[in-house]
C-alpha cells in the first residue's frame, strides 16, 4: 500500500447543498473550492487554513436519522480553534446553539453543536497537538 499523507476530504449528504455550503462559508470562513453545474450541486468547501475539505453531496430521499454522540459510525466533525470562548461568542452571535457545557480535560476544551442539516460539529481548543 502507498503511504497515506492525510485525509483529503470527507462527505456530508445534505437535503440542501447550497444552504449547507453557505453555512460553512459564512459561519467558519470556508471557501468553495469546487461546485459542479448540476442541480442540486455538489460542493467542496475548505477551511481558511490547511485542513481536510468537506464534500457536500445531494442526499437521497430516505428519511434523515438524527444521530447522537456515541451512536455507531461517524460521530462528529471536529474544528480546531485557538480561543474556544471567543469562537463560541462569535458563533452564538450567528445563531449557533451549543449542546451541553464546555468539556474540559487538562488544557483541552471542547463543545458540540449542529449544522443546519443536524450533523454534529465539535469545536476543540487543544494548545499542544497530539
Amino acid at each position: 500500500m502507498a503511504v497515506q499523507t492525510g485525509i483529503e476530504h470527507f462527505a456530508i449528504a445534505a437535503r440542501n447543498t447550497d444552504a449547507l455550503a453557505d453555512f460553512y462559508v459564512k459561519t467558519f470562513g470556508f471557501s468553495v473550492a469546487y461546485k459542479n453545474a448540476k442541480t442540486p450541486a455538489t460542493y467542496f468547501v475548505k477551511p481558511p487554513r490547511a485542513g481536510s475539505m468537506i464534500e457536500i453531496v445531494p442526499a437521497n430521499e430516505k428519511p434523515a436519522v438524527r444521530r447522537d454522540l456515541f451512536d455507531p459510525g461517524l460521530v462528529h466533525v471536529a474544528l480546531s480553534v485557538t480561543d474556544l470562548a471567543a469562537t463560541m461568542k462569535e458563533l452564538a452571535g450567528k445563531g449557533i446553539t451549543f449542546e451541553g457545557d464546555v468539556k474540559v480535560s487538562g488544557d483541552v476544551k471542547a463543545v458540540f453543536f449542529r449544522d443546519p442539516e443536524g450533523n454534529i460539529l465539535h469545536l476543540i481548543e487543544r494548545p499542544k497537538p497530539l
